[in-house]
């Protein structure tokens, strides 16, 4: 982490998990046992039908809720499908999008981009993920694989608003699986992620944008992850289920 020039953002996705009402206990249990010190910003990227439950019960609270997802139009014929600007409206103030999770639902890089876009022009904080199966590591295209996403996922973001994208590197082969990459192969590739974004953006923004890492975050591994230059936050998912081991990440 580098808390003198970029956020650290430690950000949990539930995925489909819990109810509203569940949603009401945990945040009523986790509000209670939240350090009062501030060294980095918190998220909990929650159901869509949790929403309305997370953000009335952390009122108040510099906890910020966020989404796991939403389209790219602002309204339509998009029958099931969440816009951005309804999200801002419900309280939200982050939206996951690129999970890998997404991608093998079918979602493109392009979507992604659209997504990311759509988020911006509504005011939410996008967390843009990317990452690779371990098919691809062992191939040896990590680094081209990420250029890819980062590069089509950034398209046309524009300088005054590249600050507020949160890029979430997750390598495939870690999430939800129990393997962790380690700490060199963490801070490798969002190391890497950073050069990226300073060719594309220059050394300034690159400087300032958080890089999580996201893939069996825990514990356990958390401060050896996130004392590394490049890591400024993770994006947690099993461990963020459980109110205790989210306070300690």
């Amino acid at each position: 982490m580098n808390r003198k020039y970029r956020k650290t953002v430690i950000a949990g996705n539930w995925k489909m998990n819990k109810t509203p009402t569940e949603t009401k206990a945990f945040m009523t249990e986790f509000k209670t046992i939240m350090p009062r010190g501030r060294w980095c910003d918190v998220a909990l990227c929650v159901p869509a039908v949790c929403i309305p439950a997370a953000v009335r019960t952390m009122r108040e609270t510099r906890i910020g809720i966020g989404a796991e997802n939403c389209n790219a139009n602002a309204s339509g014929a998009y029958t099931g499908e969440i816009a951005a600007n309804m999200l801002l409206d419900a309280g939200c103030k982050y939206v996951i999008l690129g999970h890998s999770e997404r991608r093998a639902m079918g979602e493109t890089d392009a979507d992604v981009n659209a997504k990311v876009l759509a988020a911006l022009n509504a005011g939410l904080t996008p967390i843009m993920c990317c990452g690779e199966s371990l098919e691809q590591r062992q191939s040896g295209i990590t680094t081209e694989w990420i250029t890819m996403q980062i590069k089509l996922g950034l398209a046309g973001v524009p300088e005054d608003k590249i600050r507020k994208v949160i890029i979430a590197y997750e390598p495939i082969w870690a999430i939800g699986t129990g393997k962790t990459a380690t700490a060199e192969q963490a801070a490798e590739v969002c190391t890497f992620i950073r050069t990226t974004v300073r060719h594309l953006y220059g050394a300034r923004i690159a400087r300032s944008i958080t890089i999580q890492y996201g893939g069996s975050m825990k514990p356990a591994n958390a401060a050896e992850l996130l004392a590394q230059p490049d890591i400024d936050g993770g994006l947690i998912g099993g461990a963020a289920l459980k109110p205790d081991q989210f306070v300690d990440i």
